[in-house]
């Protein structure tokens, strides 16, 4: 299946809701977002198209999906800019210029089929080429209890960087730091 990889647009809300509430449907979602579908669902357009209008503008957050030759998105994730001395959003503080990949889904049906390392090339691409100060890492976290998830992590090239952290609201489970740091 040929799909395009692209970044989302501002008016594309609707259907980046709909991706998002269908990840949030998948069997893994308790250990692979930090949402629910319920708190999802109940939020209002307006939350969905400034998301949306934030990931399509690419200064501090870029989304991209997989879309399909008949226009359906197949898969997608997120790009956090995280700079030194600012707040984090999960995780611990950046000591380095990094980006943070959150928000990684795909389609039951598409996975398996290279989407998902597609999807991974864009969004590390896309962390390499920001202007200066120049990123020197790429992370992301994953829950302990999702090992396909780590799986994939570890065959793209990310490695362990031994930090981890508690998960919210449920304090008893980890997330583990992968990191893919910038070559040369």
């Amino acid at each position: 299946m040929e799909h395009v990889i692209r970044a989302i647009r501002a008016d594309e809300w609707e259907k980046a809701r709909e991706l998002r509430l269908a990840a949030l449907r998948d069997p893994v979602a308790s250990v692979a977002f930090l949402e629910t579908y319920e708190s999802a669902v109940a939020r209002d357009d307006s939350f969905w198209q400034e998301r949306t209008a934030g990931a399509a503008d690419g200064t501090s957050v870029r989304q991209f999906v997989a879309e399909a030759p008949d226009g359906s998105w197949e898969g997608t994730v997120s790009v956090l800019v995280e700079r030194p001395g600012e707040e984090p959003r999960f995780g611990e503080p950046a000591s380095v210029d990094q980006t943070h990949l959150v928000a990684v889904y795909v389609r039951p049906e598409a996975r398996g089929t290279g989407v998902t390392d597609e999807l991974f090339r864009a969004a590390v691409e896309w962390s390499w080429s920001l202007p200066e100060p120049a990123i020197q890492r790429v992370r992301l976290y994953v829950h302990e209890d999702n090992p396909r998830a780590e799986a994939f992590y570890r065959r793209f090239g990310f490695v362990e960087s031994g930090e981890t952290v508690g998960v919210p609201g449920d304090e008893g489970a980890r997330e583990k730091e992968y990191e893919l740091r910038r070559a040369g």
